[in-house]
Formats: C-alpha cells, sequence, structure tokens
C-alpha cells in the first residue's frame, strides 16, 4: 500500500520523511491504530536441557486493527548499542503521529539467527493456578517484528494491504544499521516456535500441581492501540512429575483472559 505525502515538519520529520513517513500536526484525520491480539499458548512440552527442564510453547499476535502497527528504531552512532523506540500512528490522509516508546531495539546473537530485537513486546509467565502469583517468568526478552502470516486467508480485512509488507528478518547480519523499521500490518500476525532460542519457562524446581501459562502483549501498554481488551491469553496446565522427565497435560484454554479455569 502506498501512502501519499502530505506534509513535513521539523528535524524529525524530515528524518521520517526519507523513511516514507510524514508527519502532521493538526488534529482533523483519523487516525489508524493497530489492535493486537494475544493468541492462546499452544504446542507445550517440556524438554530436557542438561541439567533442566524447560516448558516450551509457541506465541502469536495478531493485528485486528484498522492501522498497522509500526515502530521505528534509532541511534547516533555505533558508539551507542541500542536503538531509541517510537511508534508512527498512521492517519486517514496519509501522515503519521510520532510517539515516543520506552524500551529499547538492540542487536541480539544467538545460535540460530543474529538481528535487531525490540525488547519487552511480549512477556511469557508460569502464574500458580490459584492466587495467580508468579512462578516463573520466561527468559525471552526480544522479538522481531513481522508480517509472517495472514490472520484469515484470502478474508477481506480493512486496511489490509494486498500483500505483506514486513517480511525481513530486521536487520539480519547488520549490527551496524543505524535506524530500523519493524511492524505487524492490519489482517496479519507474527508468530514464534517453541523451537527458538529463550522461548521457554524453566520448570526445573516447580512442583507438580495446576499453573497457569500466561502471554501477554503490549504488557505496560506502552504501544498505543485501539483496545487492551485482548492482550492477554492463558491455558491452565497440570504439571506432573511421575517419571524422569515432567511432563504436562493442558486442562482449559482462555482467549482474551489471563486467568484461566477448568470449565
Amino acid at each position: 500500500m502506498r501512502w501519499p505525502a502530505v506534509l513535513v515538519v521539523s528535524a524529525t520529520g524530515v528524518a521520517l520523511a526519507a523513511a516514507g513517513v510524514f508527519l502532521l500536526r493538526d488534529d482533523g484525520p483519523e487516525e489508524l491504530l493497530p489492535d493486537l491480539d494475544q493468541a492462546v499458548p499452544a504446542e507445550l512440552e517440556i524438554v530436557e536441557e542438561g541439567d533442566s527442564y524447560r516448558l516450551v510453547f509457541a506465541s502469536a499476535v495478531d493485528n485486528v486493527g484498522r492501522g498497522p502497527l509500526l515502530i521505528a528504531g534509532e541511534r547516533p552512532g555505533l558508539e551507542t548499542p541500542a536503538m531509541r523506540v517510537r511508534q508512527l500512528v498512521r492517519r486517514t490522509d496519509g501522515g503519521a503521529r510520532v510517539r515516543e516508546l520506552p524500551g529499547e531495539i538492540r542487536y541480539a546473537r544467538t545460535e540460530t539467527h543474529e538481528h535487531w530485537h525490540l525488547l519487552g513486546f511480549e512477556v511469557y509467565e508460569l502464574r500458580a493456578a490459584g492466587e495467580g502469583t508468579l512462578v516463573r517468568p520466561s527468559e525471552k526478552t526480544g522479538f522481531c517484528l513481522g508480517d509472517r502470516y495472514e490472520t484469515e486467508k484470502g478474508a477481506r480485512v480493512e486496511g489490509k494491504p494486498e500483500r505483506a509488507i514486513w517480511t525481513d528478518e530486521c536487520g539480519r547480519d547488520h549490527p551496524g544499521l543505524l535506524t530500523l523499521r519493524q511492524g505487524i500490518s492490519p489482517g496479519y500476525g507474527d508468530d514464534y516456535d517453541p523451537g527458538l532460542e529463550d522461548q521457554f519457562v524453566d520448570v526445573t524446581n516447580v512442583p507438580p500441581g495446576r499453573y497457569l501459562l500466561v502471554h501477554r502483549t503490549n504488557p505496560e501498554r506502552a504501544i498505543e492501540e485501539a483496545s487492551y481488551e485482548n492482550n492477554a491469553a492463558s491455558v491452565l496446565i497440570q504439571l506432573r512429575r511421575s517419571g524422569a522427565i515432567p511432563t504436562v497435560r493442558v486442562l482449559a484454554r482462555c482467549a482474551d483472559a489471563d486467568t484461566c479455569r477448568r470449565g
């Protein structure tokens, strides 16, 4: 989808215009906000890793809003390891409002990939089933956002581009980048499979019992959205330790909720 140029203001506006984003200062055009919908945790399994046991899982976040999630990163030079983060909120006339966000984008080097990660986009937590107290956090902190799949294959979604836009891999093998953009278009989603590094919760010393595995996107609500009601999803699980390797059983799945009860 092409967005027409309308007005460029200030030094920041000039810099963003070079990247195809244009700023407006009036309140006339309607803003097109993203709406991040957290998928229910899936593909749960416990795997042995050395002397530890890991609860691995798949996660996904859909953009069901009218506007794209657009994230821009920038740093002044190579001596600064992290990029500052901004959200670009599209408007109906093709302009955008720029919002400073907390957090940062950092270059990550892992076993299977190297690229720039947006920190804190999604969190995974293992919580006690009764009182909901935190038992274990996840290891994963960074994410490379993209249009990885269509939320409804072939369906017409307002604001959905004709084809996926964010298909690169966030500056893979380019640690020297000074600017970076990533995002999720309307009608598309971003997912992470259980085999990725740090896509797990350590349950080595977690006693058997019932627990909640909670996935939450935009946990601090730093990213502006049309709604925050669908930012969390959870599963109620039973952790067993009858054999050499612990096992996990899903008792209930709960969309749009950070609490999940059987029946």
